[in-house]
């Protein structure tokens, strides 16, 4: 459970169906699904052959669309859905996407989940030959710069395009008789495609998302690659040769729901193994092992297989507490901490417990769980973390830009124990990491991207450099 106060935020989900009478029913169930993958708004926009509908909001999905009447004004067979978490842009409605965009011939919209690196150098050239933004999100650039491509065909706009943008990203783009799916040359962020009984194609952020509108799983979008469907037909060509997968780790460790899976590795095993290498790596003699609900339950069900301490629930989460419970006051904090989570007396009282824990970003949460535990009667807490040192910002679509907020870019290991209260406190390593995933690529990062554990940025960030260069003089340990 990642810091309330300031945790990780994974930029956005998306999800999109071709051809389905039910096409923005499903794109609700389908976005429904990846709720957690941004809280912020959600829009859905569908095309009915003739004509664009298109309904957006601020909130949370249930809320915005909670009038049953919205989905049945959003006719045909067509349909793309956004939710944002903002890593880049203000937080207005302006910024919620869909975006929808005009060429003289053919209206077309799309949906990005990730982040541009090089979006200022980007829109200042298109500023220059006076192109209008209606937002300040990153995600709407692709969109303007297709309506300045001077390429015959959609798809050779599409694709002239893509070769100009740098960073993580994942797109959906519709127009009235066509969908694609596109991805950055390393993959840094998940994209599927599936499709359902009756022939309609589904693209979307998760697999999740495809069993949740009963959608069989076809394969993972390729880095570099543009999938479409072109008179019902799925068709596939790339925009770029040089690509190099590099997924992001956080997708395996926190981001990504337990039940999907991600290039063929299942996310919930992939956590199991990552709790399983922390014991192996760092075991204690303890009573118990517990993990802080939701996202860590995997990683100490293996840990607790690993070291043959039993497993049990000793902490459970409220589900009726929002997601992103964030106070200005570190009483108000503590509070919806409190409110969140609750302690299962029996189970820790006297007892040795090991906490395990996905991350720890500024230390705030992770303090007042070990308080929880003490008060509940915890003779000690030992807290393991199934992943490595959060201490480098992330560029490619984590809201994680700064070093400021990072306890793990400020503060030794022990510093951090004695900070958050704990009888002892161990890390995952990079190299465990790497094993629990295990994605079997023989590329030099193991086809993932670890940049936040080990400061090896997979791709040259233009427009941050600089940044970098002064976030890395910032880091004391």
């Amino acid at each position: 459970m990642l810091d309330e106060v300031k945790g990780l935020n994974e930029e956005c989900g998306i999800f999109g169906i071709f051809n389905s009478n039910e096409a923005a029913k499903l794109t609700y169930e389908g976005l429904h699904s990846l709720q957690h993958r941004g809280q912020e708004g959600a829009g859905i926009v569908s095309f009915d052959g003739d004509e664009r509908h298109t309904y957006k909001g601020l909130g949370l999905l249930s809320s915005i669309f909670k009038d049953t009447t919205i989905l049945d004004d959003l006719t045909g067979t067509s349909a793309i859905g956004h939710l944002r978490y903002a890593t880049a842009g203000s937080h207005g409605l302006n910024n919620i996407q869909p975006f929808n965009f005009q060429l003289p011939n053919l209206d077309f919209s799309l949906a990005h989940n990730g982040n541009l690196t090089n979006a200022k150098t980007l829109k200042k050239e298109l500023l220059n030959q006076n192109v209008e933004f209606v937002s300040d999100s990153d995600s709407e650039i692709l969109g303007r710069l297709i309506e300045k491509s001077n390429e015959n065909t959609f798809i050779e706009k599409i694709k002239s395009s893509l070769q100009k943008l740098r960073g993580g990203f994942a797109f959906i783009l519709m127009t009235k008789d066509q969908m694609f799916a596109a991805l950055d040359p390393n993959g840094f962020r998940p994209l599927v495609i599936g499709q359902k009984d009756d022939g309609s194609y589904v693209f979307c952020s998760e697999t999740c998302a495809l069993n949740q509108v009963h959608s069989t799983y076809i394969r993972d979008v390729e880095p570099g690659e543009i999938v479409y469907i072109e008179n019902n037909q799925l068709k596939s060509c790339f925009y770029t040769a040089k690509t190099k997968l590099s997924v992001c780790s956080l997708e395996y460790v926190y981001f990504a729901s337990s039940d999907s899976v991600i290039r063929g590795v299942s996310v919930h095993e992939a956590r199991k193994e990552m709790g399983s290498n922390l014991a192996k790596e760092h075991p204690v003699n303890a009573d118990v092992v517990l993990g802080v609900p939701n996202s860590s339950l995997s990683a100490a069900l293996g840990y607790a297989k690993s070291s043959g301490i039993p497993y049990d629930m000793g902490m459970i989460k409220n589900q009726y507490i929002a997601r992103t419970f964030i106070e200005p006051t570190q009483k108000k904090r503590e509070r919806g901490v409190s409110m969140k989570l609750s302690v299962v007396r029996p189970v820790v009282e006297g007892k040795d417990v090991v906490l395990v824990d996905d991350s720890i970003v500024r230390g705030t949460t992770s303090r007042f769980i070990v308080k929880l535990l003490r008060d509940a009667g915890a003779k000690s807490i030992h807290v393991r973390i199934a992943s490595p040192v959060l201490k480098y910002p992330c560029f490619y679509g984590v809201d994680i830009q700064t070093t400021n907020e990072l306890i793990g870019a400020n503060k030794t290991v022990d510093e951090i124990r004695q900070e958050i209260g704990a009888d002892s406190l161990e890390y995952l390593s990079v190299d465990g990491l790497k094993q629990s995933i295990n994605l079997n690529s023989d590329n030099e990062f193991s086809g993932l991207c670890t940049a936040y554990f080990d400061g090896k940025y997979p791709t040259k960030l233009y427009d941050y450099e600089a940044q970098l260069h002064q976030e890395l003089e910032k880091i004391n340990v």
